[in-house]
């Protein structure tokens, strides 16, 4: 947060967000933490609400920054237990646990393997192409979240929710073979 950008707030006095942030950080964790979040979480989360306020001038008109923020809060927080309810109706550790296995293949897994792999290459093809190409900046050449964000040009957010998304559909496609 190097940059000094001063805000509206309250309708009466600016304040900068280097300052908001100081003021309300802790405040945020606590808020986040009482929402069942744990610390590492709580602590993203709270640095994406800054994040949000960063950009561009979306505090001018606000009549009351203790509201926006925790507006901006709660959203951050809905979008995040969003996520971790996909992310729980579709795991990916079996997947992965099956992909990893060191054991000796025989004919008919090689085929099996090759067929879910075909599977797999198709299900991908069926994607919109932003998903896609999210999903694969994200896993086959393992790019931060915040750098797919902001090569596309879009949400850190809209980043994950499109992998999720992505896991989900690749996982409902090797449902269907297996």
């Amino acid at each position: 947060m190097g940059e000094k950008r001063t805000l509206a707030i309250d309708a009466v006095t600016s304040v900068t967000l280097e300052t908001l942030s100081h003021r309300y950080h802790a405040v945020l964790l606590r808020y986040f933490a009482r929402r069942g979040i744990g610390r590492q979480d709580a602590q993203d989360l709270a640095q994406e609400v800054f994040v949000k306020l960063s950009k561009g001038n979306l505090l001018e008109n606000v009549v009351s920054s203790q509201a926006y923020l925790f507006t901006t809060a709660a959203n951050v927080a809905y979008d995040f237990f969003r996520w971790c309810k996909v992310r729980a109706d579709n795991p990916a550790d079996s997947f992965y646990e099956t992909a990893q296995r060191s054991d000796n293949f025989s004919p008919e897994r090689l085929v099996g393997g090759r067929q879910e792999l075909t599977c797999i290459v198709a299900a991908l093809n069926e994607m919109p192409e932003r998903m896609r190409n999210i999903f694969m900046l994200a896993r086959l050449e393992n790019l931060p979240r915040s750098e797919i964000a902001r090569r596309l040009g879009i949400s850190k957010s809209l980043v994950e929710q499109q992998i999720t998304l992505a896991t989900a559909c690749l996982s409902e496609k090797r449902r269907r073979i297996t």
